[in-house]
């Protein structure tokens, strides 16, 4: 295959599915592909929230649906693909977003919590992954697979932090294998892994009056060389990268969003 290396990263004409596209990164994943020529489809939970954003997206002149679909159900899943299939076409990107997180120390994790964030962050990753890759080997012309994950996979957050970040190690073990697997397919399978990001979930922490976000996010910002918060559109800019033909030889990566964050998992500091 030939490609310009210092072309820009696009997607003319590929179908992509995001997960958890309603809103923060998955939004902004959703309508970047959408700008570098995707089709896209939008799943979420959030009907509302997916269908003002696959509006968005044929704002700019791409098709797009919205899926309300509850991605630890493997039934809605396959339903959604199908769906997909119909309105727009065999799927030639994937991207896991979708998730779901309790805080909680490890002494009072209730097994249904536990349980859930399992259903929706590793077998929900797994289930939409399987249904993509099943149509990527069908179609013979492969396809790109992005799951998000966190520094968390890597190091510890603590926090009450244990059933997510435990998920995203999950996650990253299935991320080596699917890579492993489907490479003779010509599917890629690769992961990010954010730092803490600005979206609206953050966004409402740090409003809340009850809690002290300033101590918490200065404490943050000493472990990030770059200094700031990440923003929703630095991840979609790697997603753009790690889902188009720039990447082609890029699989099997965890590739951390995170202002140089694990660089400093040791414990070190910018101050001396």
């Amino acid at each position: 295959m030939s490609f310009d290396p210092v072309g820009p990263a696009r997607l003319d004409g590929r179908v992509a599915v995001v997960t958890g596209a309603a809103s923060g990164i998955g939004r902004a994943i959703a309508t970047t592909f959408a700008a570098a020529g995707a089709d896209v489809a939008c799943l979420d939970v959030a009907a509302d929230g997916a269908a003002a954003v696959a509006a968005e997206i044929e704002a700019l002149g791409r098709r797009a649906v919205a899926v309300d679909c509850d991605v630890s159900d493997e039934g809605a899943v396959e339903a959604a693909f199908a769906h997909v299939d119909e309105r727009l076409g065999a799927v030639r990107v994937l991207v896991n977003d979708a998730f779901f997180g309790v805080r909680a120390h490890p002494e009072d994790v209730a097994a249904a919590d536990w349980a859930r964030v399992y259903a929706v962050n590793v077998q929900g990753s797994f289930l939409c992954a399987r249904e993509a890759g099943r149509r990527m080997i069908a179609t013979g012309a492969g396809g790109a697979i992005v799951n998000l994950s966190s520094i968390g996979g890597t190091t510890a957050l603590g926090r009450g932090n244990v059933a997510y970040t435990s998920s995203k190690g999950a996650v990253d073990a299935l991320t080596r294998e699917l890579a492993a697997e489907w490479g003779r397919h010509g599917i890629r399978v690769n992961a990010i892994k954010p730092a803490q990001t600005r979206t609206p979930a953050l966004d409402r922490l740090i409003a809340d009056p009850n809690f002290d976000s300033d101590a918490l996010i200065a404490q943050w910002l000493k472990g990030i060389p770059l200094g700031g918060l990440i923003e929703p559109g630095d991840i979609a800019a790697a997603a753009l990268f790690l889902a188009s033909d720039q990447a082609r030889m890029v699989s099997g990566v965890l590739l951390p969003v995170d202002g140089g964050n694990l660089a400093l998992n040791a414990g070190g500091t910018t101050e001396w």
